[in-house]
């Protein structure tokens, strides 16, 4: 049987993969598992918890998925795909997905683009459509700065794994990140040392499965868990 743990991105929950991971639901017979974070999910409440109970949280899932399953896939977003790597680099893993993954983060040219949308979309009256803006302000004042130290506590930890990871990876990347320049890309490719696909979104922002270009997305990742 074939188990596929998804994991989000800081600050995010189970959303962030949700079209992709109801795909594969809905597709294939594999069983398909999205923890949420301690302290994350649609309410945060991350206030004194540490990156490593991150860790742990998405190493027992893997753990449970594997002694269920005999191939497993793991799919990683932004931070998530970082904690994927650390886990793919410890584990048999068949194959990895890295979306969007926070190798490097904030680019401040894309960033700059959004709130200038932003404002723009303000003036028009159209902000309570954009996704991004709406979650901005959903988010505003839950972080405490104490996570986003654990959350760098998380990167730099994570890091070296990605020259231990052994198996087949995918590497998608919206060009329009404002969160991770698209040269993250490169990034993994270069420092992961087994096989890699690296392939870019030009119209995808951040949060990639839930963009313009989520179908092609979606078909690309599905096509590369079934070859």
């Amino acid at each position: 049987m074939v188990g596929c743990l998804c994991i989000h991105g800081f600050t995010g929950g189970a959303y962030e993969v949700a079209p992709l991971a109801n795909y594969l639901k809905k597709y294939t017979n594999w069983q398909i598992e999205v923890p949420t974070l301690p302290g994350h999910g649609e309410e945060l409440q991350l206030e004194k918890v540490t990156f490593q109970e991150w860790l742990d949280h998405a190493e027992s899932e893997l753990i449970k998925l594997m002694e269920e399953c005999d191939k497993i896939y793991l799919i990683g977003f932004s931070m998530g795909g970082m904690i994927a790597s650390y886990l793919a680099a410890k584990h048999d893993v068949t194959k990895l997905v890295l979306l969007a993954t926070s190798r490097k983060y904030i680019c401040l040219k894309q960033m700059t683009m959004d709130i200038g949308r932003f404002i723009r979309e303000g003036l028009l009256g159209q902000l309570e459509d954009d996704l991004v803006y709406q979650r901005y302000i959903q988010k505003k004042g839950s972080i405490p700065i104490s996570s986003m130290i654990e959350f760098l506590k998380c990167m730099k930890f994570t890091k070296p794994y990605l020259k231990k990871v052994n198996c087949p990876v995918l590497i998608a990347q919206g060009i329009q990140d404002s969160m991770v320049p698209y040269k993250t890309a490169a990034y993994l490719d270069k420092e992961i040392p087994t096989e890699t696909e690296v392939i870019f979104f030009n119209d995808s922002k951040h949060h990639i499965c839930l963009g313009s270009d989520k179908d092609v997305l979606i078909n690309t990742v599905n096509s590369f868990l079934w070859t």
